[in-house]
């Protein structure tokens, strides 16, 4: 089996810079110019294989929470 071509870094790094579109294919389309850069398949791949760490995302957003004032919605739905 081959390497993983693009790591949790290269995707950290793209939704850095990334200012509008948020793809695998954008993410691979804003890969450094190398020998062999990759593909939006890598990305789609890296996605897959890294459990969601809901955990981390609590800890981060938890600050900006007052459980005693409202309520927490998350929607992840996405729009056309």
């Amino acid at each position: 089996m081959n390497p993983p071509k693009a790591d949790e870094l290269d995707y950290i790094h793209f939704l850095i810079a990334a200012q509008k579109v948020f793809t695998c294919t954008e993410a691979a389309r804003s890969q450094p110019d190398n020998h062999d850069p990759p593909a939006h398949d890598a990305f789609t791949r890296l996605l897959r294989r890294e459990p969601p760490d809901t955990e981390a995302l609590w800890v981060e957003a938890k600050t900006l929470v007052a459980p005693e004032r409202g309520l927490l919605v998350v929607d992840d739905t996405t729009l056309d």
